[in-house]
């Protein structure tokens, strides 16, 4: 083994080697467990043959509801410290999850907050967390902003980007990542224009000063520059990094997976491969200097964004150990790199595909397709596939697909025809991130295998309240509004539900994986709640507020469901994977979650889940995740057996953690009820399982 691998490989497994001593406490310090991002523990007091008989050791209720902050905690030096479902952040006593303090920032957040970062000097000892628009320094003894950090104790993500601020929007839904001294961080924006540039940013964790930028839509003079049109990058946006990062702290280099740019379905105004969008990037953490890249999509049309992010790895290709990265897609694929030169591991090929026959589209005539390991979720939906569910159900499935397009991957969408895409726009894999067991070189990762649909439809230069609802809210609530429930919820009868001052704030601020929409003037937005509420279709004579109305748009995000709500396919919707990264080849795979109104008659579905697993020394693989069963489960990490599950107070879409305080080890989920169904119950508690005190 090089020096190289075999820093890298102890980067890897250092935090955690303290536990290997039974009383001594353990942190789960960072967000995915370490910087290296391998949601592994070396705790084993939990193990296979004690497993089932967890109980609940405590439980910590926000008392704020249901909500979809899906975080996964950090817990340091006896102390937990997570996030609210309206973003307040809480610090818990980890042993008993007894309330320490809480901060409040007057800010509302709402959706995703997946986590937190933790900084210490030695001395100094930092919570960092991103609300809203703005990344906060918290002293992470008592709560306060740390008011030498930036303004007060925080600085705004939208300054900086070379747009107005004002008409920007970002949220750092995932947390940033730490390297010495620098808080690294990405970024959530719109799916649409206007949209800001996905820079990466490196901050001093001290000062808030930023030290480092990276053009993920290249200026003139940089490279990936000729990948776009020569003034793309005065208009263009997102390319950004929205799901997490990991870094080799050993080496310093920094791994960042990106997603689309905007627009994500009709690239008429990238024309080009557009670098570095979908972009596994290598860069230089002191620095941002890139290393290397590679793209697996090129000029994405298909919302494929790198979804989840990367883990570090110590593989055993032959007889040489060799230090490389592991990145999932949503194309339910994994992608195996040598960390010094982004040299793939095993085959990619590339491919070709028909071009789109969209007016002004100009579509990539090749892709790269990774050739193994094999993808963990299905890639073509035939005829055969189709629900059985009932007869009924599959004679409805059956005319539907009839008149769709189904291609497998990479076929651009067409004009008001539906093609498949599958698996969906929330994967394959998603945010939860995947589990490495660094013993076996075994990574574990949760799927959606569910298909959604495609559409493009022609613009109006109209500019009135439905016309502003097509152009900015279809792209994910749909043409008829209905949205894409639990994900993307229906704004049918919004007006009954919400008042129109709270519609006017989530439209320009964002909630959930809506990003806001600053750019709408008073009377456009106005004119969209009329619309919404009292489906009145006000006419503006002023212009619309778009850079340019594009020729088409996309009619918004929808599953392929049967008129009962389920999937339109035959089971599993939902799997869990363990993959041997030395071979390629899968250990086990199984269904992950289950409806319970089907399950005496219908098992083994398994159902959409969101939020990862974590997988320990004690042999166990921990997984929530699963929208409607509110489980969390225990596995066998080697044979995929079911040894343990308990029902937690609502959907579990978050990634669990695992500690050790005072000598007993704790598993703790929290159950966010943000991707159930809206009749559910309500979320916001944090659930700590252990075993039976002695």
């Amino acid at each position: 083994m090089t020096f190289f691998n075999t820093l890298a490989a102890a980067s890897i497994s250092f935090l955690a080697a303290a536990s290997l001593c039974p009383g001594k406490d353990v942190d789960w310090p960072a967000y995915g467990g370490d910087r290296a991002g391998t949601r592994y523990s070396q705790l084993q007091q939990i193990n296979k043959k004690n497993v089932g008989k967890l109980k609940v050791a405590w439980q910590y209720d926000t008392g704020e509801g249901r909500g979809d902050a899906q975080t996964e905690p950090i817990v340091i030096d006896g102390v937990l410290y997570g996030i609210t479902p309206k973003h307040r952040i809480v610090a818990l006593n980890a042993a008993t999850g007894a309330l320490i303090w809480k901060f409040d920032s007057g800010l509302e957040g709402r959706g995703p907050n997946r986590g937190l970062t933790y900084w210490s000097d030695g001395s100094e000892k930092r919570i960092l967390v991103g609300i809203l628009s703005f990344l906060y320094a918290l002293d992470a003894k008592t709560g306060r902003p740390v008011e030498s950090f930036g303004k007060g104790g925080r600085i705004d993500l939208r300054q900086g980007l070379g747009r107005n601020p004002s008409t920007v929007s970002i949220i750092l839904t995932t947390p940033g990542i730490i390297y010495k001294d620098l808080i690294i961080v990405g970024g959530r924006m719109p799916e649409e224009l206007p949209s800001a540039p996905g820079d990466i940013r490196a901050f001093s964790v001290r000062t808030g000063e930023l030290r480092w930028s990276f053009h993920t839509v290249p200026r003139p003079g940089e490279d990936g520059y000729d990948s776009w049109p020569r003034d793309a990058w005065t208009y263009t946006g997102s390319a950004n990094n929205w799901c997490g990062m990991a870094v080799d702290e050993s080496t310093g280099v920094l791994y960042v997976p990106t997603g689309s740019a905007a627009s994500d379905f009709y690239g008429y105004d990238r024309i080009g491969d557009d670098l570095f969008a979908n972009t596994l990037l290598a860069l230089d953490a002191a620095t941002g200097k890139r290393i290397w890249h590679f793209q697996a999509v090129h000029h994405d049309i298909w919302d494929r964004d790198f979804p989840s992010p990367p883990t570090l790895v110590s593989v055993r290709h032959g007889h040489d150990t060799i230090a490389a990265v592991a990145q999932t897609t949503k194309q339910g694929t994994v992608y195996l790199f040598d960390r010094r030169d982004g040299h793939p591991l095993f085959p990619v090929e590339s491919k070709a595909f028909p071009p789109s026959i969209v007016p002004g589209e100009q579509s990539s005539p090749r892709q790269p397709l990774p050739m193994k390991p094999a993808p963990f979720s299905r890639q073509l939906l035939t005829a055969d596939m189709l629900t059985t569910r009932t007869p009924q159900a599959h004679s409805w499935a059956l005319q539907r697909f009839e008149n769709m397009r189904s291609q497998g991957q990479f076929i651009p969408p067409s004009i008001d025809k539906e093609t498949i895409v599958f698996p969906g726009y929330d994967g394959g894999a998603e945010w939860g991130g995947s589990a490495l067991d660094p013993n076996t070189r075994v990574l574990y990762v949760n799927a959606n295998d569910v298909a959604w649909t495609a559409t493009l439809t022609a613009n109006t230069r109209e500019n009135s309240g439905r016309q502003i609802y097509l152009r900015n809210c279809a792209v994910c609530h749909g043409d008829n509004r209905a949205g894409a429930p639990p994900q993307i919820p229906s704004l049918i009868d919004i007006g009954h539900k919400r008042s129109e001052a709270y519609i006017d704030s989530i439209v320009r601020q964002g909630a959930g994986r809506m990003p806001g929409f600053p750019i709408l003037k008073t009377t456009e937005v106005s004119a969209l709640i009329d619309f919404l509420v009292k489906g009145e279709d006000k006419e503006l004579k002023t212009a619309s507020s778009s850079r340019q109305i594009p020729r088409y748009r996309f009619t918004g995000y929808k599953k392929f469901l049967d008129p009962d709500g389920y999937p339109a396919i035959s089971p599993p919707w939902g799997t869990l994977n363990a993959i041997n990264l030395d071979t390629g080849e899968y250990l086990w795979k199984l269904p992950l979650g289950e409806y319970p109104e089907l399950s005496t008659g219908l098992k083994n579905t398994g159902t959409e889940n969101y939020g990862g697993p974590i997988v320990t020394r004690g042999g166990l693989v921990f997984i929530a995740a699963t929208n409607y069963d509110n489980k969390i489960r225990a596995f066998d990490k080697d044979k995929g057996r079911l040894l343990w599950e308990a029902t937690l107070p609502a959907s579990g879409n978050a990634t669990p953690s695992t500690y050790q305080v005072n000598g007993r080890q704790f598993v703790v989920a929290y159950a966010t009820g943000g991707k159930a169904r809206p009749d559910s119950k309500a979320g916001g508690v944090y659930v700590a399982f252990a075993l039976p005190a002695k």
